[in-house]
């Protein structure tokens, strides 16, 4: 098809609050959604963002596809594919799959486009959350004339193929063992490890989570069953910690914090050594450390990608790619005969 028009083949409507019933009940059997997707943990959001959020529907008015998007809060005239998650993309359950992807982003973009949006960002699902093969968006992105604009890398590791953890990742846990690190898992230690993780955050990074501690807990009560809250104890106090987002195949580390009493004990290799143990037992496929770029990708913090990885993990990338509203026009010039 070379990136040239295509014909409609969807209805597209806005999400509409009276939705969210089937729209979490589509996902909840799509193999690339995990509760992210979920429209009881956008709506934690609140009024944040000016959601621009999709349905799709096929000639028989069936739903085949959601995708959740905003506006993007920072710049004008462009919709993120989600401002408030870490992936977002099409959510689909197979229907959408080589022609079918291409048809859909084409729509998407021009439904944007007739709302006047120039550009969408769409922050597509690392292939590790799949639970079956469903890359067809990226294929279908990379057609349609989107640029890769940024890539961030993580590190997971695969837990039927893990490879040794190094010999100090070893070593530091039975070091933080000796001196009484006792790991606990309990959301009650929420509120203490959130202020080791500002202050972690604050003075290593300058920088700040992007959850509210009162945010957290709210999303604790809306999926005690997805979020787990570990912390590394010496003499009762919190020293380190890391909350915990599971999903159908993959246990992910989304915050980290240590004191310096807690790098002294070498605390988060108990508390990892004991997370992944857990995931290993808990039928998860990939225990995820969490990306060690910043500035938008443009920065690996190698120190820290290091130190994941010599758990067992190799580098997991976070594909982000923006779709311009003319970009059929520019895909087609390109494949215009020249001279």
């Amino acid at each position: 098809m070379g990136g040239r028009e295509m014909r409609a083949e969807f209805q597209i409507s806005p999400y509409a609050s009276d939705d969210q019933a089937e729209w979490d009940e589509f996902i909840a059997d799509a193999p690339m959604a995990t509760f992210l997707h979920s429209r009881r943990f956008l709506s934690y959001h609140g009024d944040r963002f000016a959601d621009q959020s999709l349905m799709l529907r096929d000639s028989r008015s069936r739903l085949v596809g959601v995708f959740p998007a905003a506006a993007d809060p920072a710049v004008e005239h462009r919709v993120v594919s989600h401002p408030g998650i870490t992936y977002g993309g099409v959510v689909h359950r197979g229907l959408l799959g080589g022609a079918a992807m291409l048809h859909a982003i084409a729509e998407i973009r021009d439904h944007y486009a007739r709302q006047g949006f120039r550009t969408l960002r769409y922050k597509a699902v690392p292939e590790i959350y799949h639970r079956r093969p469903s890359a067809d968006d990226v294929y279908a992105l990379g057609n349609l004339g989107a640029r890769l604009y940024r890539c961030d890398l993580s590190c997971a590791i695969d837990l039927a193929d893990r490879s040794r953890p190094s010999e100090r990742r070893r070593k530091g846990e039975r070091k933080a063992l000796e001196q009484g690190v006792d790991v606990v898992l309990d959301p009650a230690h929420l509120e203490e490890f959130w202020v080791v993780l500002e202050e972690n955050l604050a003075t290593r990074h300058g920088a700040r989570p992007t959850h509210s501690v009162d945010e957290m807990q709210l999303l604790l009560q809306l999926f005690p069953e997805s979020i787990e809250v570990v912390t590394a104890r010496v003499q009762g106090s919190v020293v380190a910690g890391v909350v915990l987002f599971k999903t159908n195949r993959v246990v992910h580390a989304q915050y980290i914090g240590s004191t310096e009493e807690g790098r002294a004990a070498s605390a988060l290799d108990a508390v990892f050594g004991e997370c992944v143990r857990r995931a290993m037992t808990s039928g998860a496929r990939f225990f995820d450390f969490g990306i060690s770029t910043e500035d938008e990708g443009r920065m690996l913090n190698a120190g820290l990608h290091r130190f994941k990885s010599e758990f067992g993990g190799g580098g997991v990338v976070h594909m982000f790619y923006e779709l311009d509203s003319d970009s059929h026009r520019n895909a087609a010039d390109a494949d215009s005969p020249q001279g």
